[in-house]
C-alpha cells in the first residue's frame, strides 16, 4: 500500500503534514507495510481515502524507521497497527470503550466503519472537542487488553 498511500518514514515528514493539515482530520497509521493485519487496515484506508478525502487526509507511519520512534514513545505504540487521529494540529481522542482514547488499535471490520469513526471526528473537532464517542456499536470494537510496564 505504500504506493497508494503517503508513506512518512522520518521525524521532519511527520511534524509537517500534522502542522500543515488545517480543517481536515489527519489520519496516521502507524504499522510495517509487511505485517497482514497493516495490510488488511491500509486496503481499508485506501478504498475510503477518496470518500472522506474532503474532510480527512490518509498517511501510513513506518514504524521500523529510527527517526519515528520518538511517535512511538510518545503515544504509547507498542501494538500495531495503530490509528492516531489530528485536527488543526491538535491530537484528537476517541472513547470507543477502552481504557486509551489516544488511539485506534487494530483494523476496522468495513470501510463504513472508519468513514463514520473519521466522521464523528470531524464533527466533534469542527464544534471545539478534543475527544468524541466512536459511533461503532462495541460489537465492531476491537478488544485488547492495556498492559502498564513499571507502574
Amino acid at each position: 500500500m505504500e504506493y497508494l498511500l503517503p508513506t512518512l518514514r522520518k521525524k521532519q515528514e511527520v511534524d509537517s503534514i500534522i502542522r500543515d493539515t488545517i480543517d481536515k482530520v489527519l489520519v496516521l497509521r502507524f504499522g510495517r507495510s509487511s505485517d497482514a493485519v497493516c495490510l488488511q487496515l491500509d486496503d481499508i484506508l485506501y478504498k475510503s481515502a477518496r470518500d472522506v478525502s474532503k474532510f480527512a487526509t490518509v498517511a501510513l507511519v513506518d514504524i521500523d524507521s529510527d527517526e519515528i520512534q520518538i511517535y512511538l514513545k510518545y503515544f504509547d505504540i507498542t501494538l500495531i497497527p495503530s490509528v492516531v487521529f489530528f485536527f488543526n494540529a491538535h491530537h484528537m481522542k476517541m472513547d470507543s470503550g477502552s481504557a486509551d482514547h489516544t488511539k485506534w488499535i487494530g483494523t476496522f471490520q468495513r470501510k463504513q466503519d472508519f468513514i463514520d469513526v473519521v466522521e464523528a471526528i470531524y464533527r466533534g473537532a469542527m464544534k471545539g472537542k478534543l475527544i468524541v464517542s466512536c459511533p461503532l456499536p462495541p460489537e465492531r470494537i476491537p478488544k485488547f487488553q492495556l498492559l502498564y510496564k513499571d507502574v
